[in-house]
């Protein structure tokens, strides 16, 4: 008898850690409602984009885009990617040539990441916010919080990142399209010569979650 109380106490205890860790995930919760801020605050920049079955947040000055899948098994080369104009980097020295294939479309560079093969599946209507849930609640570890800035982001592999403010009212970056440029460095470019994008040292976590300073391109905008 003792040793069947002893089991179903820790069964008990079991299944209070994991209803703890479902009900805890704070970065995951509150990256959904503060994503949901910025598809508010600037309705008339978000868009259905059929060419790359998803949708589209648009920088205000045009000159940069976050992409987002409705449905990864759509075929599409990325789930989600950045799409940035190529013009201030070939201005900066970049030869179009040292990237790598399917990088440059037309005028635009392209970075980001396939997040599976599902059939995505909607209880209700199919919506930007939706679909970025979907994000969430399939691909977790692909949502990120950056201490630093208080934002959360979305990784799109290879040290690319889309980011967004916690909280629009208290940030004066409410949006950041971020680029590790590296690759470009590689392809000729002049980091400091790039105009409308920032070269800086950025505060971030290494494997071990150990403070480091890694270089990024960004370009932050104030939407607000």
């Amino acid at each position: 008898m003792k040793k069947k109380i002893i089991l179903a106490g820790t069964a008990l205890l079991f299944l209070v850690v994991l209803s703890g860790c479902q009900q805890t995930d704070v970065v995951g919760k509150t990256s959904i409602t503060s994503f949901d801020a910025v598809l508010q605050a600037i309705p008339n920049q978000i868009v259905e984009d059929e060419i790359n079955g998803g949708w589209a947040l648009s920088a205000p000055d045009g000159t940069a885009r976050f992409i987002w899948s409705k449905d990864f098994s759509s075929g599409t080369p990325h789930d989600v990617m950045v799409e940035v104009a190529a013009k201030p980097f070939i201005e900066a020295g970049l030869d179009v040539t040292k990237l790598p294939a399917g990088m440059l479309v037309d005028d635009k560079i392209m970075v980001g990441t396939m997040l599976g093969d599902e059939k995505l599946t909607y209880s209700g209507e199919v919506t930007a916010l939706a679909s970025y849930e979907q994000i969430v609640n399939l691909k977790r570890d692909h949502i990120k919080y950056h201490t630093a800035l208080d934002h959360y982001g979305v990784d799109l592999g290879d040290g690319n990142m889309f980011e967004w403010a916690k909280d629009l009212s208290t940030n004066d970056k409410d949006i950041v399209f971020v680029l590790n440029p590296q690759i470009f460095i590689d392809a000729g470019v002049d980091p400091e010569k790039v105009e409308g994008w920032v070269f800086a040292k950025v505060s971030a976590e290494d494997e071990d979650k150990k403070p480091i300073e890694v270089d990024k391109f960004l370009k932050p905008f104030n939407i607000e």
